[in-house]
């Protein structure tokens, strides 16, 4: 199966029809009149740390089934300033009380990204800094791993360079992997994201079945694939940062949405770091220069799992999250930047276990929170 020729045969010809009837294609998430704000409050510090055990930035949360709480953090490092690794798994109870670290200095441990929990209670976690997607199995035991560790022997040893243009992916190995999502029959998405711009898909046992997607700005291509997450319906929502857009595929890498945010940012409102983005695009939509800091430019999403599912998308700036049918309409906005609870800065990732119910991490603030909706 060659998702890769697929993706790309399917890219070509739903951009022919873009360019034939419209400026781009139909994007669903247009600003609808009167979108609500949702109220909400924090629960006052839910996680109960241990002492001397503190929390670098938070790249990822996840909950399991018994609502216990997956908390990745940038943090337990000793290294040196620049190439130290930073990261740190820790596991609380439902009642946020600390209950053990996963995998103490694991070799995959390098820079962490994310953090997602699978319907069997398997954890699974996608180190960006050693190109690696690693799960445990509910007894928090390593069961399966993907990509490979650059080797600390190699001569050549060093960070990942960026060409321009990006060297060719090579099957079986990540380069900046972001994210990890399932579909019915367990089929395994991984957004291979920073650098090869592409999905990869493995069958439930791990083996290599293809990939789609490669760098640009065109229906099917990737700048920067943040996030992933599926429906019940196997659909495949990517998070394309750098575009601002959200592209869901089905399981074979057909395009089949495209997905724009446009809730436009108060004049004032405020930066979490940083000068103030400049919010203005090209004609069809699509950022001007570069989206990672648009408004709606998703970095983290998830999906409820009710029997109407909704979906969650984070953006940086102004820091907000939105409620989103699967079909793209937008249907509320909570939040904005700040340091405070009930503020954020730079949400890297969500978990929503219920409709109401979110757990969002934090970069810059270094922390997670549990928030309550109060939707009208």
């Amino acid at each position: 199966m060659n998702l890769r020729t697929h993706a790309s045969s399917a890219a070509l010809a739903v951009a022919a029809m873009a360019m034939a009837l419209s400026p781009r294609l139909p994007a669903a998430g247009a600003l609808e009149p009167g979108v609500p704000e949702i109220p909400f409050d924090s629960v006052p510090n839910f996680l109960h740390l241990p002492p001397n055990l503190y929390l670098g930035e938070v790249a990822g949360i996840a909950v399991n089934s018994s609502r216990h709480v997956f908390v990745l953090s940038r943090g337990n490092t000793t290294g040196p300033a620049y190439g130290a690794a930073a990261a740190q798994l820790l596991e609380f109870d439902a009642d946020g009380d600390f209950v053990r670290e996963i995998g103490h200095n694991l070799y995959a441990w390098s820079y962490a990204h994310q953090v997602r929990v699978d319907p069997e209670d398997n954890v699974w976690v996608a180190d960006k800094g050693s190109d690696m997607v690693v799960r445990f199995d509910a007894q928090a035991r390593v069961d399966l791993v993907f990509g490979r560790k650059p080797e600390a022997a190699d001569e050549s040893a060093h960070p990942l360079a960026h060409p321009k243009p990006p060297l060719p992916p090579i099957d079986g190995l990540f380069r900046q992997v972001t994210d990890v999502t399932w579909d019915s029959g367990h089929n395994i998405y991984i957004s291979d994201g920073y650098i090869n711009s592409r999905v990869a898909k493995y069958d439930r046992d791990g083996n290599w079945i293809g990939s789609w997607g490669e760098p640009g700005d065109g229906p099917g291509q990737f700048n920067t694939l943040h996030a992933i997450v599926a429906d019940r319906q196997d659909r495949i929502y990517v998070a394309d940062r750098g575009n601002a857009r959200i592209q869901v595929f089905d399981t074979a890498g057909k395009l089949l949405q495209i997905i724009r945010i446009d809730v436009p940012a108060p004049p004032n409102a405020p930066v979490a770091i940083g000068n103030r983005p400049a919010q203005s695009g090209r004609a069809d939509g699509s950022p001007a220069g570069g989206g990672t800091m648009q408004p709606g430019s998703p970095w983290a999403m998830c999906i409820t799992a009710g029997p109407v599912q909704y979906l969650y998308v984070s953006d940086a700036y102004p820091g907000r999250i939105y409620k989103l049918s699967l079909d793209g309409k937008v249907l509320g906005w909570l939040g904005g930047t700040g340091k405070v609870p009930k503020k954020f800065g730079w949400i890297h990732s969500m978990a929503c276990p219920t409709d109401n119910e979110l757990y969002v991490a934090e970069l810059l603030n270094w922390r997670a929170q549990k928030l309550l909706l109060h939707p009208h």
